[in-house]
């Protein structure tokens, strides 16, 4: 999943770039009592089409799932992020804004941004009230995601930097420098001590989310797409324009795997039991890849246009992805 500007002038690359943002983080990340954090997410993904939403009168570019996994959110080309029942699918909310989205783990609170002044926007997931504007970014903002906690709000821009943000008060607390060229998506670890960021420079950099010190530098061949964690926190996923998916173990930075597509990848997103990769492509499909084998699982066929954004249900029970041919399809 990723992508950079929306705005239709761009260019595809970037147009494929920005929105995926922050897919990784709501998988991960929802809070759960201790008796439910016993029980292994299990995912059992049949590859079958549940429904389609014709979301948006505008190519589709980002879609996220709600903590809970019972609220979908997408975002389009015409600045309007619009929320789902995702049993029925049935419209619940549409606000004039645009994507990149996040939700927050607790499925309370969504982000979007503000083209006009490059701030992001904190909203009521409920009544689409503002609750806080991030604003500091002197760039267009690219990406966003929610810390496990939602505490933190991690952002990156045109401007180079990534932004850790005090969710609740929107304070900047860090400005994480070191990439060369737009960082066009971030994610964050469940436990919030890892900052992913990706870049048009071609790399990944891992960050420590507590004190934006920089740990370490992952190179790929190309631009650097779209970045995911793994629910655990332990492997590190990467799309670049080269058509490659690379993983890597997050703490040794020891390559895992490396898959090359015939398409362009434009998208990624880890399963909530970390087993499985789904990715989009520019081919109008979704491919979904065993981690640990790297062998192709899937390959849904459905859409007519690219897929630009993809994202599992922290319950493990959908898949959703979402696509320039205006629709969002659902998977089970």
């Amino acid at each position: 999943m990723g992508f950079t500007s929306l705005r239709p002038a761009r260019s595809r690359e970037f147009g494929l770039a920005v929105l995926l943002f922050s897919l990784s983080i709501s998988f991960g990340c929802s809070k759960l009592s201790s008796k439910e954090s016993a029980k292994p997410i299990e995912v059992h993904l049949r590859g079958t089409l549940k429904q389609t939403l014709n979301a948006q009168s505008e190519p589709v570019r980002a879609v996220v799932f709600s903590g809970d996994s019972k609220t979908i959110a997408t975002g389009s080309l015409g600045f309007k992020v619009k929320l789902w029942d995702a049993q029925n699918g049935n419209e619940k909310l549409t606000k004039e804004t645009s994507p990149p989205i996040a939700f927050s783990a607790d499925s309370k609170m969504l982000a979007s941004v503000e083209d006009s002044d490059n701030s992001i926007k904190l909203w009521d997931a409920q009544n689409g009230e503002v609750k806080q504007t991030l604003t500091g970014h002197a760039g267009e903002v690219t990406c966003v995601a929610f810390s496990g906690d939602g505490r933190t709000v991690a952002s990156g821009s045109f401007d180079k930097t990534v932004k850790l943000w005090d969710a609740s008060t929107g304070a900047s607390t860090h400005t994480l420098s070191g990439h060369t060229e737009t960082v066009l998506s971030v994610a964050i670890s469940a436990d919030n001590k890892t900052v992913v960021s990706g870049s048009r420079d071609q790399t990944i950099k891992l960050w420590d989310g507590r004190t934006g010190a920089l740990n370490q530098t992952l190179k790929m061949d190309d631009i650097v797409l779209a970045v995911a964690l793994s629910p655990d926190g332990n492997l590190i996923g990467g799309v670049s324009g080269d058509n490659v998916l690379k993983v890597w173990d997050a703490r040794t930075g020891a390559e895992k795997q490396t898959i090359t597509n015939e398409e362009s990848l434009t998208s990624l997103a880890f399963a909530p039991d970390g087993k499985l990769l789904a990715c989009g492509s520019s081919d109008h499909n979704v491919r979904v890849w065993e981690v640990q084998t790297g062998a192709l699982k899937f390959t849904l066929k459905g859409h007519t246009d690219v897929v630009e954004s993809v994202a599992f249900s922290p319950d493990g029970k959908m898949l959703a992805s979402a696509s320039s041919d205006k629709t969002v399809k659902l998977w089970e």
